[in-house]
C-alpha cells in the first residue's frame, strides 16, 4: 500500500506537485519547507537516539540490579528542555516572518496584472492592461512577476498552481492578491483547492507560462482574433450558435456574441483544453461537451443540446474549433 501511495501520482496526466518549484515563490515556499523538515527531522533523531541510549542502558537485567539514579527537579535539565524549543521556534520563526512579507508585499510597477475569477466550476481570466478575457489558460510570460488578483463570481474557491506558489481563496465580495513568477517555459496545472460544490475536483486550469515574445504573439492574436468562419460548415455553425442563443452566455470579442455566464469562447480553437481541463480540445470532446454536459460536469449550468443532428454538431464544433 505504502507503495502504491508512492506510484500513484506519477500516473496523474498532470501530476501537480509542491515539491517541483518553477518559480520564485514555489522556490520560497518549498526552501522553508526543507528547512522546517531538518528542523522536525533533528528533533526526531535526537529523542529517537536518547530513547533507545536509555532502553538499552536501563533495561532490566535481574531482580536484584538497583534503580538508577534518580533526577528530580533538576532545574539544568528544565532550563535545557525549555530554552532548546524556544531557540528552534526562533531559528524557524525568522525565515517565515522574513519570506511571508516578502510574498505579502505588491508584485511591482512593471508586473502583469491579471484578475483571476472563480466560476462554479471554471476559472475566468482577465487583463485589464490588454483589454483581453479568457478562460481555462492563464498565459503568463517568464522571467516577469504576474500580480493575480483573486475574485469569485458564487462561492469560495481556492486558486492554486503547485509549481508556481502557494493557495489563495477567492471570496465573495473581497478580492485578494498574490503575486507569481515562472522560471521557465511550461504548461503548469492549477486546481481549487477549496471544495466549492458538486464538481469542485474538476475545477482546473493551467498555468502555460512562456517567453515573453511568444506572450506577445498570443497578445496579439487575443486583441485581433480571427472569427470569421472559413468554411460553408463553418458558417452553417455559425448561424446554429446564433440560433440556440449561445451568445447570451458566451462571449467572442468582436461578434454581438458578449454573455458573461459562461466562459469567453475567444480564441478557443487554440486552446489544449476546454472545459477546465475535463477534456481535450477535439471536435469529438467539443461534441461530447455540447451534447451532454451534465454528464461531464455535474451541476453545470450549460444545458444539453442533445435534439443536434449529427451535421448539425459537427458545424457547430467546425466553427467553435475555428475560433482563432
Amino acid at each position: 500500500m505504502l507503495a502504491a501511495a508512492t506510484l500513484l501520482p506519477a500516473c496523474a496526466v498532470h501530476p501537480q506537485s509542491a515539491l517541483d518549484p518553477k518559480g520564485t515563490v514555489a522556490r520560497m515556499e518549498y526552501g522553508l519547507m526543507g528547512f522546517s523538515l531538518l528542523i522536525m527531522l533533528g528533533v526526531f533523531a535526537a529523542v529517537v537516539i536518547l530513547l533507545t541510549f536509555v532502553l538499552i542502558r536501563y533495561r532490566q537485567r535481574g531482580a536484584d540490579q538497583p534503580l538508577p539514579k534518580q533526577v528530580e527537579g533538576s532545574h539544568v535539565l528544565e532550563l535545557l528542555w525549555t530554552a532548546i524549543p524556544i531557540i528552534l521556534l526562533v531559528v524557524l520563526v525568522i525565515p517565515t516572518i522574513s519570506d511571508s512579507f516578502r510574498l505579502a508585499a505588491p508584485a511591482g510597477a512593471h508586473a502583469l496584472r491579471i484578475t483571476a475569477i472563480g466560476h462554479q466550476w471554471w476559472w475566468e481570466f482577465d487583463y485589464p492592461d490588454y483589454g483581453i478575457v479568457t478562460a481555462d489558460e492563464m498565459h503568463m510570460p517568464t522571467g516577469q512577476r504576474v500580480e493575480v488578483t483573486l475574485e469569485s463570481a458564487d462561492v469560495i474557491h481556492s486558486f492554486w498552481v503547485p509549481s508556481l506558489g502557494g493557495k489563495e481563496e477567492t471570496v465573495p465580495g473581497q478580492p485578494n492578491a498574490m503575486w507569481l513568477e515562472a522560471d521557465q517555459a511550461g504548461i503548469y496545472p492549477g486546481q481549487c483547492a477549496e471544495f466549492c460544490g458538486l464538481s469542485h475536483s474538476l475545477m482546473r486550469f493551467f498555468a502555460v507560462a512562456e517567453s515573453p515574445a511568444a506572450f506577445t504573439r498570443w497578445v496579439e492574436a487575443r486583441r485581433h482574433p480571427d472569427t470569421t468562419p472559413h468554411s460553408a460548415m463553418a458558417q452553417q455553425g455559425l448561424a446554429l450558435f446564433n440560433q440556440y442563443g449561445c451568445g447570451g452566455c458566451h462571449a467572442i470579442d468582436g461578434t454581438p456574441a458578449q454573455g458573461k455566464v459562461g466562459p469567453n469562447l475567444t480564441g478557443l480553437g487554440s486552446r489544449a483544453v476546454i472545459v477546465a481541463g475535463a477534456l481535450q480540445n477535439n471536435a469529438l470532446d467539443l461534441g461530447q461537451w455540447i451534447h451532454d454536459p451534465g454528464a461531464i460536469i455535474p451541476g453545470t449550468v450549460m444545458p444539453p443540446f442533445a435534439g443536434l443532428t449529427d451535421a448539425q454538431m459537427q458545424a457547430l464544433t467546425a466553427y467553435l474549433e475555428g475560433l482563432q
